[in-house]
């Protein structure tokens, strides 16, 4: 029996906190705007870092941006303006220029937010029955529930886009919350108990341990929860990360919720990739936006 979203919400622990907009600073780059916000999110103050058109007309479309992990917890959402080694370049500035509202924000132990370790964290919501991972999705909901109610962004057309760990972010909330009419995610997609046999597992961080799932859902059966809406899995098949073996077996958990609208799920697999975007992969996501975002 497939896993039910209220299942998998209660699984993960996820709940969305509240939010609201402390201050914002814009910074002009021409063709572009940054702005560099504080958003309330339950009790903490969060950065965000936001890019959108200099001169947008009318209500525009959005991408909620996921960031990566890498082990690099000083940048957690400066990536949207630095990127990353394994990105083709920074997105904001692109998806700025092609007219999107993009909005990152630090998650725990990332960025402004990287005062403890990812081991400290994670173990004292383990010993809670939590995880971290659950708290990040949650909070990053919020961020979406603070980008749907800008006056410049159209909700009804909101993506969500994230490599590695923010791969699993945006798919996982894409899972979970309606709002997100479109997910692109790369190089994280995978069957995690596929990973657990090869050992592969252990290549990814505790934060990303949710108690008990795996006895329910994996990563294909999650992602069917986003069907019918629009799903791009980008893929390397050189990638250890999710090896080979585990993304075959979660694509075939997850084709099935698309069976008659197959036009709605694509996949970019390419071969002697490893774990980074190229290409090919940054412009079927921008080509993908573009047809289901308008």
């Amino acid at each position: 029996m497939p896993i039910t979203r209220s299942r998998f919400s209660e699984l993960l622990g996820f709940e969305e906190p509240a939010v609201s907009l402390v201050s914002s600073e814009e910074e002009p780059q021409g063709d572009y705007v940054i702005e560099h916000l504080r958003l309330r999110i339950g009790d903490e103050v969060v950065r965000g870092i936001l890019t959108r058109p200099a001169e947008p007309e009318g209500r525009l479309p959005a991408i909620l941006y996921g960031h990566s992990h890498g082990g690099a917890y000083a940048i957690g959402a400066r990536e949207l303006l630095d990127g990353r080694e394994y990105l083709a370049g920074p997105l904001g500035p692109v998806f700025a220029r092609a007219g999107y509202v993009t909005l990152a924000i630090d998650m725990p132990i990332f960025g402004e937010r990287a005062t403890v370790s990812e081991s400290f964290a994670a173990k004292a919501l383990l010993w809670q029955g939590k995880s971290l991972f659950g708290q990040m999705v949650s909070e990053h909901a919020a961020a979406l529930t603070y980008l749907a109610g800008r006056e410049d962004v159209d909700p009804a057309r909101i993506g969500a886009f994230g490599i590695s760990m923010g791969c699993t972010l945006s798919y996982w909330l894409a899972a979970l919350d309606d709002r997100i009419a479109a997910v692109a995610h790369l190089c994280c997609f995978a069957d995690f108990r596929t990973m657990i046999e090869l050992g592969a597992h252990d290549g990814h961080g505790i934060y990303l341990t949710v108690p008990g799932l795996l006895r329910e859902a994996d990563g294909g059966t999650i992602a069917a929860l986003v069907a019918p809406r629009p799903q791009l899995v980008c893929i390397g098949e050189a990638d250890k990360l999710p090896p080979p073996l585990a993304v075959e077996r979660a694509w075939a958990e997850l084709a099935p919720a698309y069976a008659g609208i197959e036009e709605r799920l694509e996949l970019v697999s390419e071969p002697g990739v490893e774990h980074q975007e190229t290409p090919l992969m940054r412009d079927s996501m921008l080509a993908f936006f573009g047809k289901w975002l308008g």
